[in-house]
């Protein structure tokens, strides 16, 4: 099959994390601008309350995670502000402190749900905390988002995919439509002891490009061709993006595949509508935690999914 045969036979659907101020304020509307131009909706998912982005330089002792960092060229895209954010310069709240910037994402056509309550806090500490904790954070993460787009979240993704059984519980008692905390595989229900939870799960199947990046299975300039090449025209593609990424110093590679995939016919799906879809017919799977390339912390993903593509 010819390359633009096989990307016309594939549904895409993008997942935009926003996970600090920077990648907020900058990274946004960067993304925004080039998904508007291209007529091509995403799901965005903020996080909310304080950027403590320094204090993830705890990682550097983690496997693979300084050569992620100077791969991506780390402090050129996130910049050294965000880098200092919660240890040397104070931290700035996140999704409230620009609700009018959210509001302009939902009126362009796009979705916004949630990415959690102190990111950084939820990344490195998640599995350590009691089930108080993880409802304590959730409740905060809607309060503000609530307040600043005046309508309760709808969806919801975990931080850098991570959850435990208390988490996806908790998550569960907040009715959302579905969630995206899982990597690999199709949608389906999580099942924690026999029990079937009730918020669909969609993941990620195609890595981010900082993954891609980090792992060396491509260059800045080689990533529409690397994605493209493993577009899969048997299930839906559910691809990760970062604000501060595809919105500022990587753009131009998002830009240029975006205009690829149009000219080929690619079709492109919001998230929810997939949900949709898939709620009758979506199995159930039990949840675990496994590495994949790129990425110096395990991530949550079905029991029974292929490995992402490397």
């Amino acid at each position: 099959m010819a390359a633009a045969e096989h990307v016309a036979t594939c549904e895409i659907a993008f997942k935009v994390d926003v996970c600090n101020h920077r990648a907020l304020h900058d990274g946004v509307p960067g993304i925004a601008k080039i998904l508007d131009a291209a007529g091509v909706p995403a799901a965005f998912f903020v996080a909310f309350g304080p950027d403590h982005s320094g204090r993830a330089l705890r990682r550097v002792l983690r496997r693979g995670f300084l050569t992620k960092m100077l791969r991506t060229r780390a402090p050129r895209m996130y910049g050294w502000r965000t880098l200092l954010y919660g240890t040397l310069l104070p931290a700035p709240s996140v999704g409230e402190s620009a609700p009018d910037l959210l509001r302009a994402l939902e009126r362009a056509g796009h979705e916004v749900g949630l990415h959690g309550f102190d990111h950084v806090r939820w990344h490195d500490g998640l599995l350590c905390m009691r089930d108080g904790e993880i409802r304590e954070c959730q409740a905060r993460a809607c309060a503000l988002f609530d307040a600043a787009l005046g309508h309760p979240p709808r969806f919801s993704g975990a931080p850098a995919w991570q959850v435990s059984e208390p988490s996806l519980q908790v998550q569960d008692e907040l009715g959302l439509d579905w969630a995206s905390d899982c990597r690999d595989g199709e949608p389906f229900y999580p099942e924690i002891a026999g029990r079937r939870l009730g918020t669909l799960q969609i993941p990620t199947t195609l890595p981010t490009s900082d993954e891609v990046l980090g792992a060396g299975s491509a260059k800045a300039g080689e990533l529409a061709g690397w994605y493209s090449r493993r577009l899969d025209p048997r299930r839906l593609n559910v691809v990760g993006l970062h604000a501060e990424a595809e919105g500022l110093h990587f753009s131009s590679w998002f830009r240029d595949w975006l205009r690829e995939l149009r000219a080929a016919g690619a079709r492109f799906v919001q998230l929810s509508d997939v949900a949709v879809r898939e709620r009758e017919r979506a199995p159930c799977r039990r949840v675990v935690l496994r590495a994949i390339p790129g990425r110096a912390d395990a991530v949550a993903s079905p029991a029974d999914a292929a490995a992402s593509p490397s």
